[in-house]
């Protein structure tokens, strides 16, 4: 199904049908993404051909971002910061599949993906802000908590076996 050439994005009405289409695929954009970071760490991570030059796009545009710091959803969408925002995203247009298809973002790289620690921003401010927290390390935690969580699952009668077999 192809879009009409007439067709006006700020003109069409908003369907509840459609509206649940895009909530489903970020939430399982945002599950395929925790899945990812549960088995690689974030500094290992890539999440596109061009992350160097998104990171230092990110830099150049906001220096005072902190990968560190809780994202502030009010600045962020803000008259002013929307149109930085948008002046950032624009150059991805063309560019990056998506680059403005809404995706979820936790605020805190610290927390997981919750009601109150998730916010819709366009994938192209996803990519951007995780980028800079997965090379920061900011996102390495969550494999080590799964690993963790891995760990304890194995019966103690494997783990003893192969402690055996080491000697």
């Amino acid at each position: 199904m192809s879009i009409p050439g007439d067709f006006k994005a700020e003109e069409a009405q908003n369907l509840q049908d459609i509206e649940k289409q895009f909530a489903v695929k970020a939430v399982l954009h945002a599950q395929t993404y925790w899945s990812i970071l549960e088995r690689r760490a974030g500094t290992d991570l890539r999440l596109t051909r061009m992350d160097q030059e998104i990171y230092d796009h990110l830099l150049e545009t906001f220096p005072d971002f902190d990968p560190k710091k809780q994202l502030n959803e009010e600045e962020m969408k803000s008259k002013s910061g929307k149109e930085k925002w948008r002046s950032f995203l624009m150059k991805y247009d063309k560019r990056v599949e998506d680059y403005n298809f809404g995706t979820l973002l936790r605020t805190d790289a610290k927390a997981e993906y919750e009601k109150d620690t998730t916010i819709f921003v366009p994938r192209m401010q996803f990519y951007a802000i995780e980028i800079a927290r997965n090379r920061s390390g900011l996102n390495d935690w969550i494999k080590e908590a799964y690993d963790k969580e891995e760990e304890a699952k194995k019966p103690k009668a494997v783990e003893e076996s192969t402690a055996s077999e080491a000697l």
